[in-house]
């Protein structure tokens, strides 16, 4: 699935990150690697943009960015 498609509160782990260019690499340069644990923090009315947590870090990426990130969503902690 893709980071775009999460809802907020959710956590998932980013299995590829297949953005171009200096999305990328940006993306990429803050630590949003494959492996990458994070949660869904909000998401704007609209959809865009969408804030995530990983690291310590808040970061927030427009619906366009978050849609070349590809991620496995991890089970609430609840339902186990």
């Amino acid at each position: 699935m893709r980071l775009s498609e999460m809802k907020v509160g959710k956590e998932a782990e980013v299995t590829a990150v297949k953005a171009e260019g200096a999305v990328r690499r940006r993306i990429m340069d803050m630590g949003l690697i494959k492996g990458t644990r994070f949660k869904v923090i909000r998401v704007a009315p609209l959809g865009d943009p969408m804030e995530i947590f990983f690291k310590g870090l808040h970061l927030a990426l427009r619906k366009n960015e978050a849609e070349g990130i590809f991620v496995a969503e991890q089970p609430d902690k609840g339902s186990e």
